[in-house]
Parts: C-alpha cells; sequence; structure tokens
C-alpha cells in the first residue's frame, strides 16, 4: 500500500480506504478459490495494483469516458483503475464465472458505482468504449480481433482511442503486424521497483 501512495499521493481520503481495502478482500477471496497466485499475495500491491496502475501513466481517463476491461480475472487491471478514475465507466468482463462472481463482490464491499462486472465473452459485449484495456489475457493480434468493432470513433483523449494492455517478455514477433502503429512504453520508466524491468504498456489505436 506505501507503494501506491508513492507513487499516487494525490488520492481522496475515500480512494485510500478503497487501495487498502483490497489486500483483506483478496486474501478472504483466495482462501476459497484460487483467484490470484498465493506466491503473489505477498506482493500483492506491486504485482497487481501498482502493475494495472501502470495504465494511467500512459493515459489517464476522462469523466465520463468508457472502459472496458477484457478477460479481467480477478479484476485486474479494471478495478484499480476504477478506483482511481471514479468518474470514469468500466465494464469488466470475463467468461469465468466464479472470477466474475468474486469481482462482483470486491465491487460491491468496495462501494464502487462506476464498475459493472458480467460474465460474457468480448465478442458478445453491447456498446463501444473508448479503450479495451486488458493484462496478458492473449496474443495482441487475436485480442485486437475480438474487439476490433467495440472501440468508439470519437477521440476525447491524448491518446487515440483502441486497445491499452499490459505485456512482458520478448513482444516482437507479437507486434510485428502492428509495427506502423503501436507505441510500446516501458514500465520501469515510471515505477522503480525491478519487477518492471520488463513489463510494458502497449497502446495499438482502432
Amino acid at each position: 500500500m506505501e507503494r501506491i501512495l508513492h507513487y499516487f499521493p494525490v488520492l481522496t481520503p475515500l480512494q485510500r480506504g478503497q487501495f487498502a481495502a483490497l489486500l483483506p478482500l483478496y486474501k478472504d477471496w483466495n482462501a476459497k478459490i484460487n483467484v490470484i497466485s498465493r506466491r503473489d499475495m505477498d506482493l500483492f500491491y506491486e504485482h497487481h495494483v501498482l502493475h494495472s496502475l501502470a495504465i494511467a501513466r500512459v493515459q489517464s481517463f476522462l469523466p465520463g469516458a468508457r472502459i472496458l476491461d477484457v478477460g479481467t480475472g480477478g479484476g485486474f487491471p479494471g478495478i484499480p483503475l476504477a478506483i482511481l478514475h471514479p468518474d470514469t465507466s468500466f465494464l469488466l468482463v470475463d467468461s469465468i464465472g466464479k472470477k466474475i462472481r468474486v469481482v462482483q463482490d470486491v465491487v460491491r464491499q468496495l462501494g464502487l458505482k462506476n464498475v459493472q462486472a458480467i460474465q460474457t465473452r468480448a465478442e458478445q459485449v453491447d456498446g463501444t468504449f473508448d479503450f479495451v484495456v486488458s493484462r496478458a489475457v492473449t496474443a495482441l493480434p487475436e485480442f485486437a480481433g475480438w474487439v476490433r468493432g467495440r472501440v468508439a470513433h470519437q477521440h476525447r483523449h491524448a491518446l487515440p482511442n483502441g486497445i491499452i494492455c499490459l505485456k512482458g517478455g520478448e513482444l516482437s514477433a507479437e507486434l510485428a503486424p502492428f509495427r506502423r502503429c503501436v507505441t510500446v512504453y516501458d514500465i520501469s520508466r515510471y515505477f522503480d521497483e525491478s519487477y518492471f524491468e520488463t513489463k510494458k504498456v502497449i497502446h495499438l489505436p482502432l
């Protein structure tokens, strides 16, 4: 939690309370089902919360924006981003029902009014969104195919509407089809922890 406050010092008391409540909520759920790798729980804020918030370092979301989190799993990156952007609407989707039940409970207990979580696939989502976010769901060419029709045409942010996703490791082959339009941001530019040395934020306009 201290790392969150270090990098994001301008938080309201409500936001600080919501971020602080994340760890006990996920510990409780992890005792029932394996939502998060148990070896990661000791580094929960670094590996999950701060990692999710790297997207906000690349693009902060405007009030009234609509964000789709595809393959949200236990709620990442969507829930940390929703806490940070209380005036932005988030739709979190995953095809696995037990994960969505966890997300729905966390959202309810945190009192997040700007988040909806449903069990579905990206191809079945209605409506359009400013950005589609994700964390290591699948290779970018396949992911882009899933969500291409879900991105709004009107741009309101500094970055063009499209995909903003979290990736790690060697990405040259995966990004080759998009080399003329994709932008890669090293998370180590924003956060000092060694965990982020190979982590990237990828922006692909659609």
